[in-house]
């Protein structure tokens, strides 16, 4: 199908004698939020790093058509990744501390870069040219994130609900066709996710990003997610609107246990709470 951006078909990882992907196939549509649910050890990071190039599958192939075309991902060197359109941020931040917000946006230009390492030496008009537009698209990013209050200062002194804003903001600065986000909402309170669900929104609808999400707040799902793709245990569990995945009895079971589970911590209607010795 022409609306499809990324593909991924029979995806399986196998780490020694643990099998943590098995098997899994989906599609990305272009201009949608696409989410991976579960359960911690479900596989979704897993399924980012082979995306990422960080592993390679034990079978299954992606593919990913992008501005050079369709691609295989899986026969692509790691470092080659950004320059196909595909940008990432991760749970853990990973920012220069003692650069300044505009200068880590910055490093996210890397993957436009214009010229070589001997203009770049002597300065040329070229060279300045390309930095002129380098430094125009970073404004653009921080302007469109809000971020002119933190534009000079060093990342180490920033709160870290910013320092997330300030890793999307590099990622979008490789004006990317795919932005992988991994759980964007971890460590942020309730207005910072509220934020952050704001900023997701906006990077699709206006800038016509497509969006593939790892993420444990449900609330933050519902909110932006177009389709969610459930997994637990390294397989796919349900795939459909996050109404429909959250409903779905195999996704309640992965995350609360069984039905008779879940029935056995019900208190009887009228019961009351068994006292302790003091």
């Amino acid at each position: 199908m022409d609306n499809i951006l990324l593909s991924a078909r029979d995806l399986s990882v196998r780490f020694g004698g643990v099998l943590a992907v098995n098997q899994v196939s989906f599609d990305v549509r272009r201009g949608e939020v696409f989410t991976l649910i579960g359960p911690n050890g479900a596989g979704k990071t897993t399924v980012f790093n082979l995306i990422s190039r960080i592993y390679t599958p034990t079978t299954g192939s992606i593919s990913y058509t992008g501005p050079q075309g369709q691609v295989l991902l899986t026969q692509q060197a790691p470092h080659t990744v950004a320059g196909l359109g595909i940008a990432r941020t991760f749970q853990n931040i990973e920012l220069f501390e003692h650069a300044s917000v505009l200068h880590n946006l910055l490093i996210g230009r890397h993957t436009r870069r214009e010229t070589g390492l001997w203009s770049d030496m002597l300065f040329t008009s070229r060279v300045r040219s390309a930095e002129m537009r380098a430094r125009h698209k970073a404004e653009e990013v921080i302007e469109f994130l809000d971020l002119q209050h933190y534009r000079d200062t060093l990342v180490a002194g920033l709160p870290y609900g910013v320092r997330k804003v300030v890793e999307l903001g590099r990622a979008l600065c490789t004006e990317p066709e795919l932005l992988l986000l991994d759980e964007p909402s971890s460590g942020l309170n309730t207005e910072e996710t509220d934020d952050m669900a704001f900023w997701i929104q906006d990077i699709r609808q206006d800038l016509g990003i497509t969006v593939l999400m790892v993420e444990h707040d449900m609330s933050l799902v519902s909110k932006v997610s177009d389709r969610v793709l459930a997994m637990n245990q390294g397989e796919v569990v349900a795939l459909g609107t996050p109404q429909e995945v959250q409903a779905h009895p195999r996704v309640i079971e992965a995350y609360l246990g069984s039905i008779d589970d879940v029935s056995n911590l019900r208190r009887p209607a009228g019961s009351a709470p068994a006292r302790t010795a003091a």
